[in-house]
Order: C-alpha cells, then sequence, then structure tokens
C-alpha cells in the first residue's frame, strides 16, 4: 500500500487534474490520495477573508471568483450524470457556508484565528470532493475526524498518539482508492477546524503512511525532484536521484522547498522511502529519500539558500556569567511561534 499526495500545481488545472487521475488509476494496488487545495486558491481564500474584514465590498467578486472557479472544473472534468449532480450538490452547501462566513466577517469587520483556520479548510475541502468523484472506485475521508491537534506554543500542534489511533481505525479496511483533504485537522478538545500549517498536506501524507506502514510515500509536485539549486538562480542545476533523510531535512530547513520539513521525520521513524515526482513530467526519474543509499560519494549534494531572514544579536556586560539568560531569549521567541535555524555564541 502506498501513499501519493498531490500539491496544489497538480490540481490546479483541467489538464493537471486529469494527469492525477490517469497516474493513480494506473495503480493496481490500495493506495491513499492526499491532496491540497487547487492551486492558489489557500491565498484567495486567506485575500478575501481580509478584504471582508476590512471592509471592502469587492471581497464578493473575489467569492464569486472561486465559486466559477471549482464549477468550472467540475463542468471540464466530471461526466454528466448522478455523480456530477451529487458532487454538484455537495460543492455548493460548502460555497454557502463560506460565503455566510464572508458575509460576517464583513458586518463584524473582525476575524479570530479560529475563522480563519475554518475559512482556510474549505479549499482541501472542496478539492478533495471533486479528485474522489473523478477517480474511480474512490472513497472520500474527512481529515478532522482523524488529524487531532492540541494547542502549544500559540501553534496547533498534532497529538500524534490520539491521532495514530483514529488512522487506524478509520482505515482498517481500506478501498481501492481513499481520498483524504491534506492540511486540516481539528481540536481534541473541541472539535473547531485548525490545521498543520502551510504545507501541512505533505505532513497528513507523511503521517498516514507511518501509522499505517505504507510501502513507500509519493509527493507529486511540479519539479522533477530536489534539485543541486534553485534552477531560477542557476540555469545548470539539474535533479537529484537520492537524499538520505538528513540531507533532505538539511535542504528543506535552509530554504529548499520541495518537501515541507516535518514531512521528513514520521517516514524516517518507519523507515518509508520518499519519491518526489513531477505530475507534469511522470517519466522522470524523481528524487527518492532514503536511510541508505546506492552511491554516496559526492561530498556536495545541492546548494539551498533562505529569504527573509532575520538576524538578532543580544550582547551586554550584564549577560556574562548570568544563568537562564538564553532560556529566557529562547522561551520569548517560542511564545511568538518563532522558528530559530541557526545559533551561534561567541
Amino acid at each position: 500500500m502506498k501513499i501519493m499526495k498531490f500539491g496544489g500545481t497538480s490540481v490546479g488545472s483541467v489538464d493537471s487534474i486529469q494527469k492525477v487521475k490517469a497516474i493513480v488509476e494506473a495503480e493496481k494496488g490500495p493506495v491513499i490520495v492526499v491532496v491540497s487545495a487547487l492551486g492558489g486558491i489557500t491565498d484567495q481564500l486567506i485575500r478575501t477573508a481580509a478584504m471582508a474584514t476590512q471592509g471592502d465590498i469587492t471581497y464578493e467578486t473575489q467569492f464569486e471568483n472561486m465559486v466559477h472557479r471549482h464549477e468550472e472544473m467540475i463542468q471540464q472534468v466530471i461526466p454528466a450524470g448522478s455523480k456530477k449532480r451529487t458532487l454538484g450538490k455537495k460543492i455548493h452547501a460548502l460555497l454557502d457556508e463560506l460565503k455566510d462566513i464572508y458575509q460576517g466577517l464583513y458586518l463584524l469587520k473582525d476575524i479570530s484565528s479560529n475563522m480563519e483556520d475554518t475559512v482556510v479548510s474549505y479549499g482541501e475541502r472542496l478539492s478533495s470532493l471533486i479528485v474522489g468523484a473523478l477517480i474511480e472506485e474512490a472513497e472520500v475521508f474527512d481529515a478532522r475526524s482523524f488529524m487531532k491537534t492540541e494547542r502549544k506554543h500559540g501553534k496547533h500542534v498534532l497529538d500524534t498518539e490520539l491521532s495514530e489511533q483514529l488512522i487506524r481505525e478509520t482505515f482498517r479496511e481500506l478501498p481501492k482508492v481513499s481520498v483524504v483533504p491534506g492540511f486540516i485537522a481539528s481540536d481534541k478538545n473541541t472539535s473547531r477546524v485548525t490545521n498543520l500549517g502551510r504545507g501541512g498536506s505533505d505532513y497528513t501524507a507523511a503521517v498516514i503512511a507511518a501509522v499505517l506502514e505504507a510501502s513507500i510515500l509519493e509527493i507529486w509536485t511540479d519539479v522533477d525532484g530536489f534539485m543541486t539549486a534553485d534552477p531560477k538562480v542557476i540555469s545548470t542545476a539539474y535533479a537529484i536521484e537520492e537524499l538520505s533523510y538528513v540531507e533532505a531535512m538539511e535542504l528543506c530547513n535552509f530554504g529548499a522547498k520541495v518537501v515541507y520539513p516535518p514531512t521528513i521525520y514520521p517516514a524516517f521513524h518507519k523507515n518509508i522511502p520518499i519519491l518526489i515526482k513531477n505530475t507534469f513530467n511522470p517519466e522522470a526519474q524523481g528524487t527518492v529519500i532514503r536511510e541508505r543509499l546506492s552511491d554516496n560519494t559526492k561530498p556536495i549534494k545541492g546548494i539551498s539558500s533562505i529569504n527573509n531572514t532575520a538576524l538578532i544579536t543580544v550582547q551586554g556586560l550584564g549577560m556574562v556569567g548570568v544563568i537562564g539568560v538564553n532560556h529566557r531569549i529562547f522561551r520569548a521567541l517560542a511564545q511568538n511561534g518563532i522558528s530559530v535555524f541557526l545559533v551561534s555564541q561567541a
């Protein structure tokens, strides 16, 4: 059994979503397909909420554009018949909910973090229904019922033990194709909609793969794999055939955006290989991430970089010999949801 995750660009157009259908239906064994929102929809959901909260009535135009995009996708990829009618009803029910939320934001001129989480969840909830209707013998599962989070340091963090238990119960019997919306979750205490952060669809797929001990985790995106450098900067960059878990994690942590960094640990923990593939070029070899490499002679695998990075210098004679200074510094950063990726101390 394998887990296949398709990003926003993979389900973002009629042509790409048809490629997803062909790729999944070519699989012989049971597969779990984790999908992101249609490309660009998450950002549009956030922008529209901001416009409504600011009292900008043109939010209605943005919302109608999203409605049109999903309707157009259904019109072009789902054949006429009862399946199309059923899907249309489900999609419009979700869009009506979303419309009511935006109207409420426009009237109240305020948005809470809980409401923002609810708004962005509609992207994956809508896309998973479309993909589930498109792929033959597919059944759609609601990730909110088994991906459970708790609040820590101002962020939603997965309750691993509870989520593992619920995943096993949910997928005790597997249909040929299971479709799961990535990214979204729910609070274990209140059942309110939460999420796993931007890039969280990768993490959803990795957690499910680890719990069910899948044979492989495939991440389908719009590049041929991890590149030796950013091709937008270095035109001669090429795809790396294989990486260790540690190498992949380092590249991700320091700027490579191929995989959401937390994705790697669950797969590493269960020694499940991760294969990065290009939806638009499925014949390409891609990059495989695993523990043991067939060729580990290259001292340098790739070069990555991070933009928009802040450097904070804390200094002063009053810090010398004072116990707990570092604790106070990092605690303040953690309480504000700031991750530190490099530390240098004189």
